[in-house]
């Protein structure tokens, strides 16, 4: 049989017919092909250009590096045990080829012979960019390593691959393998009738009878928000805050994955000659040093905590006096808060939801798309890894396809939760043509009930429209080379501004008028409940703002030792941000770090505030089209600008990582950015007082 995963670079992925043995099979012949490819690059006598040097090396590499991300994508979505083994299998070579490159001294010299060439002079910016930062990333692999601290450089990196893999399956298998069966629907009293049905049905599944509770998200924010038993609501809260912990199944215990990764991380920046792990992550992001890092999160912290306490004095109030709750308890935070929100809002989440139909939904986002950019998405006929997968091409307005999107959006057993983006392949314009890029969409919502379409709650909308400002970043690229694309080249401290920029979007009346139809009427949402809605944007903003603050600097900090830590070390790292920044203090057995997939099996390890610090940028990015927006009769604005659209397009969109993420923030507004949109944003703009 043809191995799908060994068809040239232009040609479609056969996702139905890949099977564990075709990784297994091409990824060693894939690799052992670039290998060769790669050691006569680096062993040529020419003059380095970029015809004999950086051309081939993409050559030699991008079938390999698309059959790699397949399999990931694979074994992440629709893991199995045959999945599982064969990625494994492969990934100590995938991660051994890797540290070569970054360890091959007759590459890097090639790189250098070039840089200093009269050829470099005559590239594009872009082009030298590329070149500059090849160099830099190839002493950041460790090429001018010498000896013991060589060896043990490439060590490290294999090891650290295998550690972080075994601590998304940990996450995974401690998630897959938790239930709670429910006989007397009495115990659910107050869970949504899709939510109710969809346990139900899962417990059906089971050849069981009454009600089936998950970890997965569709199952566990429901049950948290609305089920009136704190019995019920205590149970999964425990089950959850203790995932992949000693509290749990011992195989699945993250607790030494988290000391060797963060011992290796260390020992790792130490050869390069950095303080500690973060120092040496920041060599590639906008923010210079940790202690900078550190002051951002703090100057948030100091001007939203104010707000959060008070958050949390109306909540315990309203628990004490309206739900009997004199003592409020961490399982008890979800469901006072979504009382309060229908007292004070005289509306529920769940209300909202049955607006926000998934074929509304996405026909919605689409328009959007159109809307801003004059950019088309349509169906598109391809065979994928599961009957939920969904395909579509990206269509200019003359009908040029720019690129195919892959949606996914439903959690399932063998899913890794969460929501992302990643590419399958990048744009890239040779001699030959132009290969056209295509992105992953991945989200974990909850699936058609009933014969019913999909219902999405709104935060579910703003976590689709997020992901598909990431997905547009490499979508609408217009950069020729890959290693100037938006994931290779954008600062990870920057890659979050379309994504959050995309978001604002969801709150606009016009926008949520495209988006939502009722699942029985089909009525769209009625203009009281959108105000109800838009009064609430920012219920309990101080509290998610320091929630966001104690993660970020909870991860710079344990990053920022010369060290390693122990467990124990680390949880008192959490324990001491969180009298720092915190309002609510969890239990002393809440094991968060121990399934925070960002941190350890991402690549947001001393990047969780990229989040916090693109937002700034985002906001900021938005307001421009606020500045812009067209005022309705009635008094709604229209911010979808087609001229701002194709303005940020053009130059944040299209340029990916060609030039410095501040310099592409500064061609888009005409100035730096400005940390008072953020604040304005989250209803913090009394805030605002002491920014001047």
């Amino acid at each position: 049989m043809t191995n799908p995963l060994l068809v040239p670079i232009d040609a479609p992925i056969a996702y139905d017919q890949v099977q564990a043995a075709h990784i297994q099979a091409a990824i060693p012949e894939l690799l052992a092909q670039a290998r060769q490819a790669l050691e006569g690059i680096s062993s040529a006598n020419n003059s380095p250009n970029w015809l004999n040097l950086v051309d081939p090396l993409l050559d030699a590499t991008e079938v390999l590096y698309r059959a790699w991300s397949v399999a990931g994508h694979l074994n992440s979505v629709v893991n199995t045990p045959e999945l599982r083994e064969a990625y494994n299998a492969c990934l100590p070579q995938v991660s051994e080829f890797s540290t070569w490159v970054g360890l091959n001294r007759d590459l890097f010299a090639r790189y250098q012979a070039f840089a200093n060439s009269p050829a470099y002079q005559e590239l594009s910016p872009s082009r030298q960019r590329i070149i500059d930062t090849a160099l830099r990333d190839f002493r950041l692999s460790g090429v001018e390593l010498e000896g013991q601290d060589r060896e043990r450089y490439a060590q490290i990196s294999e090891q650290l691959a295998q550690s972080s893999q075994r601590f998304s399956e940990h996450v995974l298998d401690a998630i897959d393998a938790w239930s709670l069966y429910v006989e007397d629907a009495n115990q659910l009293d107050g869970l949504p009738a899709d939510s109710l049905e969809a346990a139900a049905e899962a417990a059906k599944a089971d050849g069981k009878t009454g009600y089936k509770l998950t970890l997965k998200m569709p199952c566990y924010i429901p049950v948290m928000q609305y089920v009136k038993s704190s019995e019920i609501r205590a149970q999964l809260y425990r089950a959850y805050a203790t995932v992949a912990s000693e509290q749990g199944a011992p195989e699945f215990d993250n607790s030494s994955e988290i000391e060797t990764l963060l011992d290796l991380r260390a020992q790792q920046s130490a050869l390069l000659g950095y303080p500690s792990f973060a120092h040496m992550r920041l060599q590639t992001r906008m923010a210079d040093e940790p202690e900078q890092v550190q002051a951002f999160l703090r100057e948030l912290a100091a001007k939203s905590k104010p707000y959060a306490e008070k958050d949390l004095v109306q909540l315990r109030q309203f628990a004490a006096q309206e739900l009997g709750l004199e003592t409020l308890q961490p399982w008890d935070i979800a469901y006072a808060s979504e009382r309060l929100r229908e007292q004070r809002y005289a509306y529920s989440e769940d209300e909202v939801k049955q607006y926000f139909t998934e074929p509304t939904v996405m026909e919605g986002l689409f328009k959007v798309v159109q809307r801003l950019f004059d950019v088309r998405l349509r169906p598109h006929e391809q065979k994928l890894w599961h009957a939920d997968a969904r395909a579509y091409e990206v269509c200019a307005s003359d009908g040029t396809v720019l690129g195919l999107l892959y949606t996914d959006l439903y959690a399932r057993q063998g899913k890794q939760g969460g929501a992302w983006v990643d590419s399958e392949r990048t744009r890239r314009r040779t001699d030959h043509g132009l290969t056209l890029p295509i992105a992953y969409l991945i989200c974990n919502f909850a699936a058609p009930q009933g014969g019913k379409p999909a219902l999405f709650s709104h935060d579910d909308v703003i976590t689709l429209f997020h992901e598909s400002g990431h997905a547009l970043h490499t979508l609408l690229s217009r950069v020729d080379d890959p290693d100037a694309s938006a994931f290779s080249a954008v600062e990870w401290d920057a890659i979050e501004l379309p994504s959050q920029f995309m978001e604002n979007f969801c709150w606009e009346w016009p926008v949520v008028q495209m988006l939502s139809s009722h699942v029985e009427t089909g009525a769209s949402l009625p203009r009281d409940l959108y105000q109800k809605l838009w009064s609430a944007r920012n219920f309990q903003s101080g509290m998610q703002m320091v929630r966001q603050i104690e993660f970020s600097l909870f991860d710079m900090l344990i990053h920022a030792q010369e060290t390693g830590l122990t467990i124990t070390q680390v949880m008192e790292n959490l324990q001491q941000v969180r009298a720092e920044v915190a309002v609510i203090i969890p239990p002393d057995w809440h094991r968060f770090p121990h399934q925070f997939s960002h941190l350890f099996a991402g690549g947001y390890g001393a990047g969780y505030y990229s989040y916090k610090w693109a937002e700034v940028l985002s906001a900021d990015a938005y307001a421009a089209f606020e500045e812009n927006a067209y005022q309705h009769p009635d008094g709604a604005r229209d911010t979808l600008d087609s001229n701002t659209g194709h303005r940020f397009w053009k130059e944040i969109l299209a340029v990916g990582g060609e030039r410095p993420a501040a310099d592409s923030f500064r061609a888009f507004r005409g100035r730096d950015p400005s940390i008072n949109a953020l604040l304005q944003h989250s209803g913090l703009g009394e805030a605002l007082a002491s920014t001047h």
